[in-house]
């Protein structure tokens, strides 16, 4: 443990990063039909994914912004790096947060430093996540109200249920966990000027170098351990690099895991006869999890920088501009999935969504993810039987237009030890 290492807490004590945060990704109900009918015109348009929700701009609100839609147009951009770049687009957004971080990376030195980092979340090594890391939290987080028969699924258990797999992976101390959440998300509000973002940032920095530091010199069995000591090209990862990694995992690692888990269990719950098939046959929960991605995935739409003059799905586009690549709008494509508004897991599943991207930058802890999702579902099922929508309370209300969750999931079950 890290006794000795404490990480202090925003300045602003009363600076509430969530809701800023909420603030910031809108209150949109159903994005949808916004993204359809530009859609149905065609796959590409001269106009930025935010416009079509607010007029207030952001940090590339300046340059030249295109549309993307459609599975095979959103495809078409993610399978070719060498015209569509990360770092181009990504160096105004995360990179202002996290710093160096691998989705700022392009080739030759994105495939030098991911081959590393992936190592570290190959399925048979988050598998073992499971018992060791992942189940203990959820039996403590479900433990303390499954004698109540009621509770908020949101603020009780995923707001915290990943955040608190990442502690668990450091080896941080429990009571560093709030502060821990609240830099984690006020780190990502450096893009719209709020100056407790670069303060998050660097608090985060700072900590994270003391803590491989700490572990160079005394290796435990963790990853930080892991990443700190393993070697790359015969030296071993820059801290610039390792540092920032830290940081957007704490993010891309805690906050699109909360989300994902809370639109699997929203999806489910309001469709109680998928819900009870669920928990009559375990073997079903893949296709779950993959359906709530399909149906919701965590981010609504990534970008890519057009590094080089190239044509999208038929339409000339210049170097410079920035591509916004609507994944909602190619995991809801009508041409590929029958119905696709809906939540089906009874779907055909024969074509692959676009939830974790695609392409060489497609999301390094998808495993971690779905080990995570499927662990805390079969977790609920297991510990609050005749689980249920709650019969008196609003039901749950999924916000947002680039990233999606509801702010409540309140649900009745029979409570431990009742008849």
């Amino acid at each position: 443990m890290n006794a000795f290492l404490k990480l202090p807490d925003l300045d602003n004590h009363g600076f509430d990063p969530f809701e800023v945060e909420r603030l910031l990704h809108g209150a949109h109900e159903d994005p949808y039909p916004l993204i359809h009918e530009p859609a149905a015109k065609g796959p590409i348009h001269k106009l930025s994914y935010r416009m079509l929700y607010t007029e207030l701009p952001d940090v590339l609100s300046d340059k030249e912004n295109y549309l993307v839609l459609g599975y095979d147009a959103c495809q078409e951009v993610l399978a070719n790096p060498h015209l569509f770049a990360n770092g181009g687009a990504f160096q105004y957004t995360i990179g202002r947060s996290f710093g160096h971080t691998l989705s700022v990376m392009d080739a030759p030195e994105h495939p030098k430093y991911r081959k590393i980092f992936q190592k570290a979340f190959l399925p048979q090594v988050v598998s073992k996540w499971g018992e060791s890391v992942v189940e203990p939290v959820i039996n403590d987080l479900i433990g303390a109200f499954s004698g109540r028969g009621e509770a908020d699924l949101i603020e009780e258990f995923t707001h915290h249920y990943p955040f608190q797999v990442i502690y668990r992976q450091l080896r941080l101390q429990p009571e560093q966990a709030p502060i821990f959440h609240r830099l984690a998300i006020a780190q990502l509000l450096g893009s719209i000027g709020a100056p407790e973002g670069p303060e998050a940032s660097k608090k985060l920095g700072a900590f994270f170098e003391a803590l491989i530091e700490a572990r160079r010199a005394d290796p435990e069995d963790d990853l930080v351990s892991h990443l700190a000591t393993v070697e790359a090209d015969g030296g071993r990862l820059p801290n610039d690099v390792l540092i920032s990694f830290l940081r957007q995992l704490m993010n891309a690692g805690g906050d699109t895991t909360y989300r994902g888990t809370s639109v699997l269990l929203t999806g489910l719950l309001t469709h109680p006869d998928q819900f009870a098939a669920v928990a009559a046959d375990r073997s079903l929960a893949p296709q779950a999890i993959d359906e709530a991605l399909r149906w919701e995935g965590p981010v609504t739409s990534t970008w890519r920088y057009v590094s080089e003059d190239a044509e999208v799905a038929g339409t000339r586009i210049a170097k410079g501009a920035i591509l916004n690549v609507v994944l909602g709008s190619a995991n809801r494509d009508p041409a590929k999935f029958e119905n696709p508004d809906a939540f089906n897991i009874f779907r055909e599943r024969s074509i692959r969504h676009l939830a974790f991207a695609s392409g060489p930058h497609v999301c390094i802890g998808q495993h971690l993810a779905r080990v995570e999702m499927t662990r805390a579902l079969n977790g609920l099922i297991d510990r609050l039987p005749n689980l249920r929508l709650h019969g008196s309370k609003p039901g749950p209300d999924i916000r947002g237009h680039q990233l999606r969750v509801p702010k409540h999931l309140f649900v009745e079950f029979d409570a431990a030890g009742s008849p």
